[in-house]
């Protein structure tokens, strides 16, 4: 059967015949400077709560408004495909920064340093790969299937492109529309909506976490009879944003873990354990002088990890039939892939040939990358599972959106299978512990990457974009972002990290120090004190001390445990200051993978205890990833999600009742929800308090003297930082957040 690049009469907005500027240099470093931005909040909020939100939307507005503003000031009017190449190169920040966070901190975790070279090759070669090994299935994918996969977020930022179409566009679409009318005057007040919500988001941020102004958790502790229960919130607007575009279901449904952990298990170990006369293992000091963070770090962890990774696998089996149904369609459009007809722009991918090389240049790249500590049979799972979950992950972006597409699953099975070989071969040394999760982070990367591309080229088809120069940009985006994504990360990490003194931890505890080779300074605030240069002990067991990296003194003794910001576990440095951790909720599962196959280093009765409540969950019908990471992530995490996840949901019961929605169907309005004003707004939220997050972590080395002034003058001055109603006037700025969001989120009624 010949190929049809126009199944069933479908014509794009911008014909295949119409030549508009497209690839211009002005789009592409547009999109490759919001795809920075956007990446590096999509970052920040993965380590925080393991999870991203997609960020098509919000840059496809703002480029339409920031061209707007340009051509006020005489530049030339864009296209609206300027706009989609814009779109498609800013987008690859975001599912980059996913399969970053999720995967390249469990490194830090297992006790390893990670270098910037590891960080770089891995979400370059990720990116790149898994954007080529999707560009053979896309006309199975995005042609052949275009009437049964939605692309429901490539739809949706199809219509907006659509709606706020330029005259040059609209010309070239044969329709016709009055400068000014009420679309193009939509299209800028969107804008200025996200930016709007930008400019709060990083202004809130700032006062209260740099100027002190109140303070940024509020947190209640409870007594008898409900000993060791506590109930608190991170009153930041980044994670009220995420909760009201991730909606009420999941928001609160994230939440109940959390309650689960702080008002039921830790409680319960609380109850239990108060008349111990000896620290119960893992736990090193005495349940009863407990806190509730210390007797969550010390036991809970281990059952909300056990939780998440029953889930995730659970999650991943219930997906099999979709799976398999996804691979069979895109293996099929692989083996039948044609040429189409080159004459079409609309149908022009980039060249076959070059793609083949392209694979197969980063495969040897892998291969040979010295930072990878790779191998060729680590190679060759990459190549099989790479394209088994980018073919998986571009169809059921289709189906169910990237929202919901089970990325983090892909890369559970990936490390799981990579483990079970390595251990079968007899590799179990720490070596191996970063091939494999280098094997499980390009993977998870690639499939992020395919994902979003196939969402990026649904957009181009539905306006008429050139699939070519879309992939062009995109490549571009990925590379970019994986650029800059390396180094923040690791900032972030050395930000919160803490150099604790060996005596509190560690007690008489020596080594050989000859047989050392690695040496290490301290970095940070810290390293004003001390400049001595100790030699580096990776300790992998819990004897005598906790496990983790730790400096060496020449003569043996330990002089630090190198606490990680990102997982760590102490927050206070030895002069008193608090730092903020990163829980990284999904790269602590990949370490827990790979500690539990290869070492077997578990406390595996508390693992358990977790996967037993994915189980009860799952009998009960109820779906448990979502409640799972809510136990193992702290409660003023999940809560401030809860609170978004409310408003969204009192917003979209009073918008339902208006006239436009009368005839929509439940799934036309999510779909219109997802649009809405509230979104954007959440959306700038998220950017500017990430944003802000990441420059006030970053800088905090630099700017110790400011930092200490300010805490000194809200310690005595601040009623809203500091005194017996400090938690209670924080809530006031936080509910002003709330309000507004509401607010922007009611729409007029129309007719």
């Amino acid at each position: 059967m010949p190929y049809d690049p126009k199944p069933a009469g479908f014509k794009p907005y911008i014909p295949a015949t119409a030549h508009l500027p497209e690839m211009t240099l002005r789009a592409l470093i547009m999109g490759v400077v919001l795809g920075m931005v956007f990446g590096a909040s999509s970052l920040y909020l993965v380590l925080k709560v393991g999870l991203t939100v997609s960020a098509s939307i919000p840059v496809a507005v703002i480029a339409i408004t920031l061209f707007g503003v340009a051509r006020k000031m005489g530049a030339r009017e864009s296209t609206i495909l300027e706009n989609s190449i814009t779109q498609t190169a800013g987008s690859a920040g975001e599912s980059l920064a996913f399969g970053l966070g999720v995967t390249m901190p469990a490194i830090l975790i297992l006790g390893f340093d990670l270098e910037i070279s590891r960080v770089m090759l891995v979400g370059v070669l990720g990116g790149l790969l898994g954007i080529l090994m999707m560009i053979p299935m896309r006309r199975t994918m995005i042609v052949d299937k275009h009437g049964e996969l939605k692309y429901p977020e490539g739809t949706a930022c199809a219509e907006v492109l659509k709606a706020a179409a330029t005259d040059v566009s609209r010309e070239a679409a044969g329709e016709v529309r009055e400068a000014g009318s009420d679309a193009e005057k939509d299209a800028r007040r969107r804008a200025l909506v996200i930016f709007g919500g930008f400019g709060i988001g990083l202004l809130y941020k700032t006062l209260s976490v740099s100027f002190k102004g109140w303070r940024d958790t509020v947190n209640f502790e409870f007594g008898a009879p409900l000993r060791g229960g506590s109930a608190g919130a991170e009153v930041s607007p980044e994670l009220l944003g995420v909760g009201y575009i991730i909606g009420p279901r999941i928001a609160f449904t994230m939440a109940a873990g959390g309650v689960l952990s702080y008002l039921l298990l830790i409680p319960m170990i609380r109850f239990f354990g108060e008349g111990l006369s000896v620290p119960l293992s893992p736990g090193t000091t005495l349940i009863r002088d407990m806190s509730p963070d210390e007797i969550r770090n010390a036991y809970v962890l281990y059952i909300g990890a056990g939780a998440v990774a029953a889930a995730g696998l659970i999650s991943l089996v219930r997906s099999m039939p979709m799976i398999w149904k996804s691979l069979g369609a895109g293996l099929a459009g692989v083996k039948g892939v044609s040429s189409g007809d080159a004459n079409l722009r609309t149908d022009r991918d980039i060249p076959m040939k070059w793609v083949l090389i392209g694979c197969l240049s980063i495969i040897a790249i892998i291969t040979v990358a010295t930072p990878l500590h790779m191998n060729f049979l680590g190679a060759l799972l990459i190549l099989v599972f790479g394209f088994l979950f980018a073919t998986v992950s571009s169809r059921l972006t289709g189906e169910v959106g990237s929202s919901s597409n089970p990325i983090s699953g892909m890369a559970v099975a990936t490390l799981l299978f990579t483990c079970l070989i390595f251990l079968v071969m007899g590799w179990t040394g720490g070596r191996y512990y970063v091939t494999a999760l280098s094997v499980g982070a390009i993977v998870c990367i690639a499939a992020s990457n395919a994902g979003t591309t196939s969402q990026d080229l649904k957009t181009g088809y539905l306006v008429g974009s050139t699939p070519r120069l879309q992939q062009y940009a995109i490549l571009c985006g990925a590379f970019a972002s994986a650029l800059i994504l390396g180094p923040i990360l690791l900032k972030l990490n050395d930000a919160g990290t803490v150099y604790v003194p060996a005596a509190q931890v560690a007690p008489g505890l020596t080594v050989d120090a000859s047989k050392l080779t690695q040496t290490a300074q301290l970095q940070g605030p810290q390293a004003a004190s001390d400049h001595n240069t100790y030699k580096v002990w990776q300790k992998t067991d819990t004897v005598g001390g906790p496990a983790g990296k730790y400096l060496v003194a020449d003569d043996g003794k330990l002089a630090y445990l190198v606490d990680p910001g990102i997982n760590g576990t102490h927050k206070t440095r030895p002069d008193g200051t608090e730092v903020k951790k990163y829980d990284a909720p999904k790269a602590v599962l990949m370490s827990y993978i790979i500690k539990g196959i290869l070492d077997q280093q578990l406390p595996w009765t508390l693992v358990l205890f977790g996967v037993m409540i994915s189980v009860v969950l799952e009998m009960a019908g109820i779906a448990s990833l979502a409640f799972t990471v809510g136990v193992y992530l702290p409660l003023v995490s999940t809560l401030p999600i809860a609170v978004g996840g409310l408003v969204r949901w009192v917003a979209d019961r009073r918008n339902n009742t208006l006239p436009q929605y009368a005839n929509l169907n439940e799934e036309e309005r999510q779909a219109a929800g997802d649009r809405s004003w509230g979104t954007l707004l959440a959306s700038g939220y998220i950017a500017g308090g990430a944003l802000a997050g990441i420059i006030i972590a970053i800088t905090a080395g630099v700017l110790t003297d400011f930092d200490s002034n300010m805490a000194k003058w809200a310690e005595s001055a601040n009623p809203f930082f500091a005194g017996p109603n400090a938690d209670v006037l924080t809530l006031i700025p936080y509910a002003l957040l709330i309000v507004l969001l509401f607010w922007v989120a009611r729409e007029k009624a129309k007719r």
